[in-house]
């Protein structure tokens, strides 16, 4: 997808948001400040804030570590015209590992609780999940966001807010922004790149891959039951993210988010996910609660996943 001015803008948007002051303290724990994004609802992106707590704890680890897993807890929704506060501990700091817990505070409420671990390279055991790369098109052979909506710019907040990503995303399935086409399946693949490049620091990209998988990662659940985003009444929010990172990656290049969605029920759903890098390297894997709400969302029986 060529860049426009809405495009450019929203990268910028990217390292503006993943750009954390600090209170410059060193003792065991850190303070730092983030800049909310702005979303049509006035509620604070999960994806957001998943980032920038990555982006906090990875400030006060020695360079030559890496993030290699994260868990955290949505607590309470964030308000995007309030700046958040990052509270970092240093848990531990081992002879391979270091671990962290990031609090994220807005109005001096918790609204993130996460805990990261980090580890210096190490040789090991090597073997992964492979996946058909062949199975699904090239995102070049895929319309873009841009390419399917470009013609509604303008004509609704929440229409631009998906065209102004700082993103580049390719449902190789048709998208469920505006409806459900094709079989509801409770699975769905995606290409996901940064629409130009970014810093080379390996904590730049966990943020971001971080940042991105929260925008469709529940996804599998709504088109197993063929709930778009526009219908009415839904009510979706993430309560919880976790990621392994397995391998050097670049999220200014293609990857490729395979989800789907074992279960959902009581207002919740699970969904889990694998990201690969083009030439098929398992670089991450993903897992999220989310609730899902729809007034009298029909029940839908169990079936084994494609």
């Amino acid at each position: 997808m060529a860049n426009t001015p809405e495009t450019t803008g929203s990268l910028e948007t990217l390292f503006e948001t993943l750009t954390l002051e600090s209170n410059g303290a060193r003792t065991t724990e850190e303070i730092f400040v983030g800049k909310p994004m702005q979303t049509p609802h006035g509620r604070a992106f999960g994806g957001q804030i998943l980032a920038q707590a990555i982006m906090a704890a990875s400030q006060t680890i020695d360079r030559e570590r890496v993030m290699h897993s994260m868990h955290g807890y949505f607590l309470r929704p964030g308000d995007t015209n309030v700046p958040m506060t990052y509270s970092v501990d240093r848990l531990y700091d081992g002879r391979s590992f270091s671990t962290r817990r990031t609090q994220v505070y807005q109005g001096g409420k918790p609204m993130l609780s996460m805990i990261a671990s980090f580890q210096s390279t190490d040789p090991g055991l090597e073997h992964q999940k492979n996946f058909d790369m062949s199975s699904v098109p090239a995102p070049e052979d895929i319309p873009s966001l841009w390419d399917r909506y470009g013609s509604l710019a303008g004509t609704h907040p929440r229409v631009d807010w998906i065209l102004q990503r700082p993103f580049d995303i390719r449902h190789t399935e048709s998208p469920i922004f505006l409806g459900v086409e094709g079989a509801k399946v409770a699975h769905q693949a995606e290409w996901v790149k940064t629409l130009g490049p970014v810093p080379d620091a390996p904590e730049f990209h966990r943020a971001a891959l971080a940042f991105a998988s929260d925008y469709s990662i529940l996804e599998p659940i709504q088109r197993r039951h063929g709930i778009s985003w526009t219908t009415p009444g839904l009510s979706a929010a993430s309560l919880d993210h976790a990621m392994w990172f397995h391998r050097p990656f670049r999220v200014d290049e293609w990857l490729l988010f395979v989800t789907e969605s074992p279960s959902a029920q009581g207002g919740r759903g699970l969904s889990t996910g694998r990201v690969y890098s083009r030439d098929g390297v398992l670089v991450a894997s993903l897992s999220q609660e989310g609730m899902v709400r729809v007034p009298e969302a029909p029940v839908v029986e169990d079936q084994t996943l494609v």
